[in-house]
């Protein structure tokens, strides 16, 4: 967001709904301020209680406390400042040089006065446990559905048995069991916000089963053998997960890496068959 109203919003968590109204405020501020809840709510596209919990989400009693707060902003702008969509992907460069600077072997990365600085990820480790896996289960639920369904794509050239799980339930919990039984001793999952309480509960079902895991989240502390903590971007009205997909390309990386002659057998076999069937257009990679 632009300006100190960006500041209002550092470190809190907005819900869909919420971010609809604090996109509204960042591009049309110099006459929100003028607006009651209800006016804000019809411009916003959302509910006037929504306009209500927004405003107790920053921090405020109610929708006029937060009114006068932001008419400052209004008069205090300056020009030039950065807009929404730019204030968003400058968030997600930030991330990404947060995610530089863990990597293993990366200089330590800076901490808040008094705090620890956060562990160096463990990528290369999960990428020889995940290697050896066989088969290797892979879930993600909701919206983790997408990059789960990419890193089976690409673990799938590499690795001889992946099994993907995007449906929760007792459909998942019934295909962790049966990949166990196969010999499977560690799962991957991707559980990004917002947390699905299936995939929690998938977790805790795997560590009964006696699996492993691993989990590209943004959340430290769910249940997990390693975790490969990146942060979401959170300044449009849905999450962007560049530093997530980061890790998970960077996890597939050191799965190859950890079996480079595998690696380069069916690298060289897919090529031949995508050649063959005619799968791509001449010149792209897979």
């Amino acid at each position: 967001m632009m300006g100190g109203l960006g500041g209002l919003l550092d470190g809190v968590r907005l819900s869909p709904a919420q971010r609809r109204i604090a996109l509204y405020l960042s591009e049309h501020l110099d006459e929100a301020i003028f607006l009651s809840s209800v006016e804000l709510a019809e411009r916003a596209g959302v509910s006037q209680p929504s306009v209500t919990r927004f405003a107790v989400a920053l921090g405020f009693a109610g929708y006029p406390e937060l009114r006068q707060a932001l008419r400052p902003l209004v008069l205090g702008r300056t020009a030039g400042e950065p807009g929404l969509i730019e204030s968003a992907i400058d968030g997600e460069i930030r991330n990404l040089g947060l995610l530089r600077s863990r990597l293993d072997g990366a200089p330590a990365v800076e901490a808040g006065h008094g705090q620890a600085p956060p562990p160096p990820l463990r990528i290369k480790e999960a990428g020889e446990a995940l290697a050896a896996a066989d088969p290797l289960p892979i879930f993600g639920l909701r919206v983790s559905a997408g990059l789960a369904t990419t890193l089976g794509y690409y673990a799938r050239l590499i690795h001889p048995d992946v099994r993907l799980f995007t449906h929760g339930g007792s459909e998942l919990l019934d295909g962790l069991r049966i990949v166990q039984r196969a010999g499977a001793q560690w799962v991957l999952a991707v559980v990004l916000p917002r947390y699905p309480a299936e995939s929690i509960q998938a977790l805790e079902y795997a560590d009964k089963l006696g699996l492993r895991r691993v989990v590209i989240t943004d959340r430290p502390g769910l249940p997990a053998d390693i975790t490969l903590d990146a942060p979401v971007g959170d300044r449009l009205v849905f999450d962007s997960h560049a530093a997530p997909l980061a890790v998970a390309m960077a996890l597939v990386e050191a799965m190859a890496d950890a079996a480079p002659l595998r690696t380069q057998a069916r690298l060289e076999d897919y090529e031949r068959s995508s050649d063959e069937a005619g799968i791509f257009l001449p010149g792209e990679p897979p």
